[in-house]
């Protein structure tokens, strides 16, 4: 291979490389955080998920919206990501300690909310034809297999989203020195620990039937 050659295939490895951390969060974070904050409404009461739902199944143009701004993004994202796994080239191996550790979790979990996400679209949209409702997901977790896979899916992909956010910050150049990747650590923690709690707490109101926050129904 010749030097021009080498080096746009090092440019090209690295453009795709920066589109996946870009993707992660916008827009495949972004919507992991839409549909926790939807799927909240579980909390209020049963009537409000259902009403919520079916809202966002019929937005103008859904499917079109969901190719391009959901489903591509994601299938990008997730094989991209394999990609990475199977050729084992660290994306933060300039980072030591923290950098290592938050890729190899960010690996792990990845692969966990890569099969996680398939099988849940396949049960949620595909089976449901896109018009799933509360007793649908209360009814798949009373199965407990179900259930331990949804807290360990939604987890991971909580997971996978805070510790992508310190890989994206570090990777785009928002934080260069020790202290501020330090900051964007505890702030990337932050954000993996909200959001699996906002994960558990819908679970449980699917498992259990309990709506914390009913006191907003009139």
């Amino acid at each position: 291979m010749s030097a021009a050659e080498g080096n746009l295939q090092d440019h090209s490895q690295f453009f795709w490389r920066k589109l996946h951390s870009l993707t992660g969060i916008i827009p495949v974070g972004a919507y992991l955080a839409d549909h926790l904050w939807s799927n909240s409404s579980a909390l209020v009461s049963v009537a409000r998920y259902n009403q919520v739902s079916q809202e966002l199944q019929t937005v103008p143009w859904r499917p079109f919206l969901e190719l391009g701004l959901i489903w591509l993004p994601i299938l990008y994202h997730g094989c991209y990501g394999v990609y990475v796994w199977l050729k084992g080239k660290s994306n933060v191996s300039q980072y030591p300690w923290v950098g290592n550790r938050v890729y190899a979790l960010q690996r792990y979990t990845g692969l966990i909310a890569f099969v996680f996400i398939g099988w849940h679209v396949y049960s949620e949209r595909f089976l449901t034809g896109g018009r799933s409702t509360y007793s649908d997901v209360e009814n798949a977790v009373a199965n407990p297999w179900i259930l331990a896979f949804f807290l360990i899916g939604v987890t991971a992909c909580c997971i996978h989203l805070g510790s992508g956010t310190w890989n994206f910050l570090c990777k785009w150049g928002f934080v260069a020195t020790a202290r501020s990747q330090r900051v964007a650590g505890y702030v990337s923690a932050g954000i993996a620990v909200t959001l699996s709690l906002v994960g558990v707490l819908i679970l449980m109101s699917f498992r259990f039937d309990w709506h914390p926050f009913k006191i907003y129904v009139r």
